[in-house]
């Protein structure tokens, strides 16, 4: 197009025609209108506007040429025009703002365009407008920093406090979510467990029967070739190294014998004959020491527990017998270790033994003996007749103990004895004692009762005294009796209730009855004719009734006793008479004592001489 700025060389001679006749009127009015904003500028920066105004006039026009929205022809004027105005306009509003003049550049300069801003009010409006402005702004200003404070404080509360419950919620969350993730993981670890459990449970079982299996193989094995003798040339199995051990100990080739144990237990076979016969062999050549360390050895390789059994059997009396409870007590279900034990409370082992020692050692072998049932006792024995052997003598054992478990046929007795000054307990031990002590009641300490003038045989120390005294007020109660073994070892205590009164009677009643041959005599003392009851009058305490007949007739005649004086029992009241007449024609009379506790006496039988 003609008219477009970009049109090639026409365009710069077009602008160059457009300044020349437009630019020269434009400048002018350009310079007129700054002068007048600037005389204008105390009441409004009106360079500003004019410039801001033109400026984007300018930039319309502009795009209008370009975008060839109107003809640059047409156009070109106005845009020179509003181009110059902007910067003029511009020019003036940049030097007020260098100069920093409220008043414009003029009135600066010009002291006559000063008075003239003055005698139109211009200054005086714009000052007291702008006091007012200042003022209004001052406490506008004020207010709003106020409030602003007030907005901020609150915000800050506010943001605080959603700050913490931001957090608080973050770390409820992640406590929910630990809490979540702990019983996930301990749901997961008890399953986990409980699976394992039952796997190693299973595996157990399957090792066990495997086990069982193995040395019922291993035994059957061994029997076979006892029966065919002489030794295995190049053993291989379990039971040819353990039939060869045998046979060069047999043969006392001790180094062979060894070598053969030693290969046998390099397959960790659980079998108990096998090493109790290995330990023998080694105690006899090494001692206790050296089957210590070499059954040590063998435990800490191998996992046998029959290894560990042997090894505890090498250390002596009260460690063994300590590291042997310890055994059973971690392997409750281990079979030989109950005959084991039981040998340690043995009469063989001891050469006495105590009740304590005869029960534990019953305890033990009943045990043992329990495991029989359905061959339970079969996995642990290589050799059957080793088995057999232990079997015989368990039983054999408990034979000879009897009922020494029974707890009520073995504890101390006590049998009071009252006389006139008061009353003799005499204690009965089950077992050879030395040393015993007694206390009246349940709490308090114990008194011993000391020692008689003569040893013991059975123990060979001081015969501890088995009575003591007490006074005839004693009342009824409870009397405690402890006593040490012949290992020193303390037994009880015992309670025994103790009733003065039954007691009494229960004396008196056995007096009567072992003496019953006293209880009438015909003419005593040269006294013919007369009867005398005189030792059933003493003890009539145990008596409720005694009835008597002459010459065989019917018990139909009774004898009065006089009451029971529990403080002086035996004493024979001064007005009563221990006798009674009977005819020279009486030849027997015949008598029946009808006691306290409501039992009867015989009937017994008297002759006169």
């Amino acid at each position: 197009m003609a008219g477009g700025i970009g049109m090639g060389g026409a365009a710069p001679s077009l602008i160059r025609a457009s300044l020349g006749r437009t630019g020269r009127w434009a400048t002018g009015v350009a310079f007129v209108g700054g002068f007048i904003s600037d005389i204008l500028n105390p009441l409004a920066p009106f360079a500003a506007y004019i410039a801001l105004v033109a400026a984007i006039a300018a930039a319309i026009i502009a795009i209008a040429i370009v975008l060839r929205l109107v003809l640059a022809a047409k156009a070109l004027p106005a845009l020179v025009f509003a181009s110059t105005a902007a910067a003029v306009a511009g020019g003036v509003f940049a030097v007020q703002q260098q100069t920093n003049s409220q008043n414009g550049l003029v009135a600066g300069l010009v002291p006559a365009v000063a008075e003239l801003q003055r005698s139109m009010g211009i200054v005086s409006a714009k000052v007291a407008k702008i006091e007012q402005t200042v003022t209004e702004t001052q406490k506008t200003v004020e207010t709003v920093k106020q409030s602003t404070d007030k907005v901020l404080q609150k915000t800050d509360e506010i943001a605080s406090v959603q700050q913490q419950q931001t957090e608080q919620g973050a770390q409820t969350q992640k406590t929910v979510e630990a809490v979540k993730h702990t019983t996930d993981t301990l749901a997961d670890t008890v399953a986990a467990g409980q699976q394992q459990q039952q796997a190693q449970a299973e595996k157990l079982q399957a090792t066990t029967e495997q086990i069982a299996v193995s040395i019922d193989t291993i035994a059957k094995g061994f029997a076979a070739l006892a029966a065919q003798g002489g030794a295995i040339a190049e053993p291989k199995r379990p039971d040819e190294f353990y039939h060869n051990a045998r046979v060069y100990e047999l043969s006392g080739d001790m180094l062979n014998a060894r070598r053969s144990y030693l290969a046998f237990a390099g397959f960790d076979v659980d079998a108990i004959d096998p090493y109790t016969r290995f330990a023998t062999l080694l105690r006899v050549q090494d001692g206790k020491a050296g089957a210590r360390e070499v059954f040590g050895a063998l435990a800490d390789k191998g996992k046998a527990l029959s290894i560990k059994l042997v090894h505890a059997l090498q250390f002596e009396d009260a460690q063994r017998l300590q590291k042997l409870n310890a055994f059973v007590a971690a392997n409750a279900d281990f079979a030989p270790a109950y005959f084991l034990l039981s040998q340690e409370f043995s009469e063989d082992r001891l050469g006495f033994q105590a009740l304590s020692d005869k029960r534990s050692e019953a305890t033990a072998l009943t045990k043992f003996l329990s495991y029989e049932k359905d061959g339970g006792l079969l996995k642990y024995f290589v050799d059957q007749t080793q088995l057999a052997d232990w079997l015989d003598r368990s039983r054999s054992r408990l034979a000879a103990l009897g009922d020494v478990l029974d707890a009520k046929r073995f504890a101390p007795t006590l049998t009071p004895m009252r006389s006139n000054q008061g009353w003799s307990m005499t204690i009965s031990i089950p077992e050879p004692a030395t040393g015993i002590s007694w206390r009246m009641g349940d709490s308090g300490p114990f008194t011993e009762t000391g020692f008689l003038a003569l040893n013991d045989q059975t123990t060979g120390k001081p015969m501890p005294n088995p009575s003591f005294e007490l006074p005839d007020s004693t009342a009824a109660g409870s009397i405690a009796i402890k006593y040490l073994d012949v290992s020193g070892r303390e037994t009880g205590p015992f309670d025994i209730r103790f009733d003065p009164e039954a007691a009494l009677q229960q004396g008196n009643k056995q007096i009567l009855d072992q003496f019953w041959t006293s209880w009438i005599a015909f003419d005593a003392s040269g006294n013919r004719g007369l009867v005398y009851f005189s030792q059933m009058l003493s003890y009539r305490c145990a008596i409720k009734a005694v009835h008597y007949g002459l010459n065989g007739a019917a018990l139909d005649k009774e004898i009065k006793m006089p009451a029971c004086d529990p403080k002086d029992p035996y004493a024979i009241p001064y007005d009563y008479q221990p006798y009674f007449k009977v005819a020279d024609s009486v030849k027997s009379m015949s008598v029946q004592v009808t006691y306290t506790d409501g039992t009867q006496s015989p009937v017994r039988e008297y002759k006169r001489q």
